[in-house]
């Protein structure tokens, strides 16, 4: 077994534009039919989903300000 010469090795990993055509639209055409797969949401379930997002995210800012707001006046109290 002889290892190639570095002309050889040069050409092996070069890659055509023919090529890399083909790799560019296998993917796009495989992304497209995994998109083709995936179960979207109805509107009910999108908008249903999103409010409880919001609610949650305003409970928890709602409640870490409270925490923060204690704290200060905790330390208001004992530091003044």
């Amino acid at each position: 077994m002889t290892s190639p010469t570095p002309q050889e090795a040069t050409e092996a990993t070069q890659i055509s534009p023919r090529t890399e055509s083909l790799k560019k639209n296998g993917f796009f055409t495989a992304t497209v039919e995994e998109l083709k797969l995936v179960v979207w949401p109805s509107r009910q379930q999108l908008v249903s989903e999103s409010i409880a997002v919001i609610l949650m995210v305003t409970l928890s800012a709602a409640t870490i300000a409270a925490v923060s707001r204690f704290y200060g006046w905790a330390s208001s109290q004992i530091f003044s």
